[in-house]
């Protein structure tokens, strides 16, 4: 698998798309302010809905987010948490009124390959807002083009968007349940 035309686009702060475990995605350096507002437009989705970051490792996702040891039990995989930042983290990612992130480390190959290159990214599904995520390369090209510089080749066999949890208060709450049952856990 070449990964370098990914990497030479994500250095160069363009959109790449990449296969997950949950659904196809489209990703950018998170530390690269433009990058990420060129995620947001090309999805049509406002800031109000933060985009995800995706590690390869439970130590990389602690780069961003407050994540308390119980939730390496979970990952690799299909949950995604909502904690507080670290102070380190960039104003534009993130719930910046809540002071929170979406982190997640995904349970495919390709993408914990490409993160384990790249560093963490800021991840979303590959579709227009409000629209269904494609499940593949061949869907999220298109569905988004020419918009995305590289499509990773790959499927994600889930199809449905990861468990969302938010770890932020007192108990945890169920943003969107997704294939992770956080009841049984």
């Amino acid at each position: 698998m070449n990964l370098e035309p990914a990497l030479t686009a994500l250095h160069s702060g363009r959109i790449i798309g990449l296969p997950t475990d949950t659904v196809y995605g489209i990703g950018v350096d998170p530390e690269n302010h433009h990058a990420v507002d060129s995620l947001f437009a090309v999805k049509g989705r406002g800031d109000d809905k933060p985009i995800p970051i995706l590690a390869a490792s439970f130590a990389d996702a602690r780069g961003f987010g407050l994540i308390d040891d119980a939730v390496e039990q979970y990952w690799p995989g299909a949950l995604t948490v909502v904690v507080h930042r670290t102070p380190a983290v960039p104003h534009w990612l993130g719930d910046h009124e809540r002071n929170t992130i979406a982190l997640r480390v995904p349970d495919n190959s390709v993408a914990l390959a490409l993160l384990a290159q790249s560093g963490p990214l800021a991840v979303t599904s590959a579709n227009r807002s409000d629209e269904p995520p494609a499940v593949d390369d061949v869907a999220a090209r298109a569905i988004l083009g020419e918009a995305v510089a590289v499509y990773l080749v790959g499927s994600s066999p889930a199809g449905a968007s990861s468990t969302v949890v938010d770890l932020t208060g007192p108990a945890p709450v169920v943003l969107r349940q997704g294939p992770v049952e956080w009841s049984d856990r």
